[in-house]
Order: C-alpha cells, then structure tokens, then sequence
C-alpha cells in the first residue's frame, strides 16, 4: 500500500485534472451560449472522464480520511 504522502499527490493530480475538465466544459458551454438568449443543451464533452476522476478523487479522499483516523 502506498504512503499517505504518494496517496495525497495522487488525489490532487486527479483532482486538479478533474477542475480542467469542468473548466473546459463549461468555457464550451459558455461559448455556445454567447450572444443568445435561446435555451442552451449541455452535451458533456467529457462526462466519462469526469465521471471517473470524480469517482476516484472519493476513494483517495476516503482513503486519506482512514488514514488519518487511525493516526488519532
């Protein structure tokens, strides 16, 4: 099992790639949207990767909150 140091650089490198992910999507959307006042359709460029990062940022992070039980 990896140390809470490697653990921790982990969670913020998916972390970090999941805030450019939602940046990204939401500059399209916002994009789109510019100069319109109809209703704007979200279609998720990234919704599967996001899915996952976002899925894997709750174990690392519930991971991190074991660890530091135990050390209490």
């Amino acid at each position: 099992m990896s140390n809470k140091l490697e653990i921790l650089k982990e969670y913020q490198q998916a972390s970090n790639k999941l805030s450019e992910l939602k940046d990204q999507e939401a500059q399209s959307v916002h994009s789109q949207a510019t100069g319109t006042s109809d209703t704007v359709v979200i279609r998720p460029q990234f919704g599967n990767e996001m899915k996952h990062l976002n899925q894997e940022c709750m174990q690392l992070n519930m991971i991190l909150e074991a660890m530091d039980a135990s050390e209490d």
